[in-house]
């Protein structure tokens, strides 16, 4: 095979069913795939692994990793043409992490599924919902890695989001949310919350799903917003409140400027607004850009039905 191009787009981690891990089962949790903004990859083979563009030290970490765990011979060139933002909330770790890995394995005429690249690449270890969106697209549930068995955690649900409603995406220039190792710590300070997550287990299943599968826009909205702020609730002991510092606002603005729902994804600083139409999604688009005043990105964009997209040539 002489080249692999591989697509695959961000995701919004919309909150973890079980916030503290007190279950039989740790975390759980949704998400949805969202078109923009997206890894583009391109691989060939070649005598040894290099890489170039965007994230290219990150992506070479992933290719030794993938390499090496999947146990391919010889080496690849690759370019990473587009790179999700890092530390902002959309997953780009992981759609780069397994672009890589997908890449390479096809490149040597493999077809490894997503929890196989996964490991492979070392992901996926806390939550699926990146795994699961890059293979699938739409909204996923996942059910939470058991006590002693090796992640990923099982999906539970995937179910395609409607075509027509859009996502107001609001990344402001601001301090990265948690990962690594400071990730990891403030997961180990969370004390059991049996609580919150029965209530946010209850929105998820008598609420935000059949809404969805309803599409009924207003009432998945407002469970997304509870369940949101449910989660950041939890989580306020270890990144300093509900939401991340330059979220919490945005959140509220997108909410009175006409979201239906709305919330920060995973550690932020992102936030976004669902709403019905793209003439919605670009009137709000203009307020939060006003609100925004050039510190920040503000975007429109659609849902992702399809995951990740492989063409081989």
């Amino acid at each position: 095979m002489s080249a692999v191009r591989v697509e695959a787009p961000a995701r919004l981690h919309l909150g973890m069913l079980a916030v503290a891990g007190d279950g039989d089962r740790r975390f759980g949790g949704l998400g949805v795939s969202i078109a923009r903004p997206a890894v583009v990859l391109e691989a060939q083979p070649a005598d040894e692994l290099s890489v170039e563009g965007a994230e290219a030290e990150r992506a070479l970490t992933f290719a030794r990793r993938c390499r090496d765990a999947l146990g391919l011979p010889g080496g690849a060139h690759l370019r990473v043409a587009e790179a999700i933002p890092p530390h902002v909330g959309l997953g780009s770790g992981t759609k780069l992490a397994l672009a890589v890995a997908g890449a390479l394995a096809a490149l040597h005429g493999r077809t490894d599924d997503a929890p196989a690249l996964a490991r492979a690449a070392g992901r996926a270890a806390r939550s699926a919902v990146g795994m699961w969106s890059f293979a699938l697209g739409g909204l996923v549930v996942e059910g939470g890695v058991r006590h002693g068995v090796d992640p990923p955690a099982p999906l539970l649900m995937r179910h395609a989001m409607p075509d027509e409603w859009r996502i107001v995406l609001v990344v402001p220039n601001a301090e990265p949310g948690l990962s690594g190792a400071a990730e990891t710590q403030a997961f180990e300070r969370l004390l059991p919350a049996a609580g919150p997550s029965a209530a946010i287990a209850q929105l998820v299943l008598t609420s935000l799903l059949p809404a969805l599968v309803e599409r009924d826009l207003e009432e998945f909205g407002s469970a997304l917003t509870r369940v949101q702020r449910l989660v950041g609730d939890a989580f306020a002991p270890v990144q300093g409140g509900r939401f991340h510092p330059r979220a919490g606002a945005l959140v509220e603005a997108l909410l009175r400027g006409g979201a239906a729902g709305a919330g920060q994804s995973s550690w932020g600083p992102a936030v976004y607004g669902v709403v019905g139409s793209e003439a919605a999604g670009r009137d709000l688009a203009r307020r939060m850009e006003d609100l925004v005043g050039g510190e920040g990105v503000v975007e429109v964009v659609a849902f992702d039905n399809r995951g990740a997209r492989l063409e081989r040539s």
